[in-house]
């Protein structure tokens, strides 16, 4: 049985698949074909009060790709509510190639110069496809969705792929579509042309479109 790369995994989900392990202590990888798909519409992103005031705060320093392993890494971890993920060595070695390639890119949120949570994804075209993210304090993954969105509006996106929705997502305004609607978004958007941005160029509010 031949090693999945980096380049098969783009060409996956470049068809709509994706893979995922049934542990992370399980070597082998299953491809993932869901009849809904979730999606966070980026033009309806939803940002509650409560954290908008944290966000002012500035609670967090908010980095880009200076610690993409660290970010999978702590997504792979178990926590009291999620004692098990489906991040195995397999995606942590993919991804981490994917990230040196500059096609995976992730969010990170810090507070006294530790990290804190963040949330990883895969560029493709004009399509993000967002694989995990994790919290070590309260709102610091929430945080790093918000400036994800922030850079992807910016940078020309149009799809954001949740994979699936959870009711945590549904808060931000996550979606579930047809599997042929979401290959429909697909298509147009990898042949699209998108600029993850590192580093926002207008106020955060403006980028989410908030007056």
């Amino acid at each position: 049985m031949f090693p999945l790369t980096s380049e098969m995994l783009l060409r996956a989900y470049a068809t709509g698949i994706f893979p995922m392990a049934r542990h992370r202590r399980d070597a082998k990888l299953y491809w993932i074909d869901p009849d809904l798909r979730g999606i966070l519409p980026l033009d309806e992103f939803h940002v509650s009060h409560s954290l908008w005031k944290r966000l002012r705060r500035g609670d967090f320093e908010v980095r880009c790709d200076t610690a993409f392993e660290g970010v999978i890494r702590g997504c792979a971890e178990p926590t009291a509510d999620r004692p098990d993920t489906w991040i195995n060595e397999e995606i942590v070695r993919l991804f981490v190639e994917l990230h040196d390639l500059g096609l995976a890119h992730s969010v990170e949120t810090w507070r006294h110069d530790r990290l804190v949570g963040g949330v990883y994804g895969l560029s493709l075209g004009a399509a993000f496809f967002g694989e995990s993210m994790f919290s070590r304090t309260t709102d610091a993954s929430k945080v790093a969705l918000v400036h994800l969105v922030a850079r992807l509006r910016r940078g020309g996106y149009c799809l954001l792929d949740t994979q699936f929705v959870t009711d945590h997502l549904q808060r931000f305004g996550a979606v579930e579509i047809p599997r042929q609607e979401y290959l429909r978004r697909l298509a147009t958007a990898i042949e699209r042309r998108a600029t993850f941005r590192r580093e926002l160029d207008v106020p955060l509010e403006m980028a989410l479109g908030k007056r």
